[in-house]
């Protein structure tokens, strides 16, 4: 087992059930190479990624009162997203921590951002197995969130996608069309392609490791074409 006494320092926590810290950091292509009876991370990742979304929920439904359904979504959205949860695991050195293939270590396994992303959410999830819904959430309160206390108090910048929204609307009275033109890579590392098309013309083109990040930059070469 790896010592993960500096991660568990930071994180200001002592687990009951060591082997539950040690399943969040089993990268599934590990598997692959050992002959033990173990379990990868993947649902610790899945149990984490809600408990995330649930305290984020709650944190911005407490700090932000007068807002709407609409924007508590905008704003969540902005938070949990793969780049911010890559910050934070490349701060807690997450990525040293990961048992994985050869293959997949060679391949930059260790800072791959989609990979990170789901290995916090997975840490979540092991925390939230051991020590419950009120530690998780202190942890995320205190790793997550603060980077982004502007926005929590002020709202988040207006995104590329509403901004070509209201652009086309007013301009061409429609809705911009988004497509996914492409994906590649392996489930766990997938980057998409996505066009975004105006009466039925590819006006922008954008790539990212999910389906709103590569939208989101397709709108902003749209807006830069319009």
């Amino acid at each position: 087992m790896p010592d993960f006494t500096p991660l568990l320092s930071k994180l200001n926590i002592k687990f009951t059930d060591p082997k539950l810290l040690e399943q969040a950091f089993i990268h599934r292509s590990y598997l692959n190479e050992v002959k033990l009876d173990i379990l990868s991370n993947e649902r610790l990742e899945f149990l984490g990624d809600s408990v995330l979304s649930l305290i984020v929920t709650w944190h911005l439904f407490q700090a932000r009162s007068q807002d709407n359904e609409g924007d508590l979504t905008n704003l969540r959205s902005y938070i949990v997203k793969t780049k911010s949860l890559w910050q934070v695991a490349r701060k807690l050195e997450l990525g040293k921590y990961l048992k994985m293939s050869k293959g997949e270590e060679m391949g930059g396994g260790r800072d791959n951002p989609q990979l990170l992303a789901n290995t916090y959410e997975a840490l979540l999830g092991a925390i939230f197995l051991d020590k419950g819904l009120e530690e998780t959430g202190r942890i995320i309160e205190s790793t997550l969130l603060p980077l982004f206390e502007k926005e929590i108090q002020a709202g988040p910048p207006r995104d590329a996608k509403s901004r070509l929204q209201e652009v086309v609307q007013e301009r061409f009275k429609i809705s911009p069309f988004y497509k996914i033109l492409k994906t590649h890579g392996p489930d766990h590392a997938k980057m998409f392609t996505v066009g975004v098309f105006i009466q039925g013309k590819k006006q922008g083109e954008g790539s990212g490791s999910s389906k709103q990040e590569a939208e989101d930059q397709s709108a902003k070469q749209a807006l830069s074409n319009l």
